[in-house]
């Protein structure tokens, strides 16, 4: 399933993934530190998406109080749902 997530709070606009029996895949951020969020990206692929949503959860920018890693793990929880 491709999820698709509008962020908020940060500055990447859009997060989109793959999940497939709790695996994450294929991580797409709009907008954002490219190169940050490409490592993100790269770095989640082909994990469990419950433990990826612990390890981000939380996760902070600057004086923000989330971050697109954060967003990410809101995003995972949501899909997560509605699988």
């Amino acid at each position: 399933m491709r999820y698709n997530y509008q962020t908020k709070g940060v500055c990447s606009r859009t997060i989109s993934f793959d999940i497939e029996n709790g695996i994450i895949s294929n991580v797409k951020f709009e907008g954002g530190c490219n190169g940050n969020l490409k490592a993100i990206s790269r770095l989640v692929d082909g994990k469990n998406a419950e433990e990826i949503s612990a390890v981000l959860a939380g996760n902070t920018c600057g004086m923000k109080n989330t971050s697109c890693a954060d967003q990410l793990s809101k995003a995972i929880n949501e899909a997560l749902k509605e699988a």
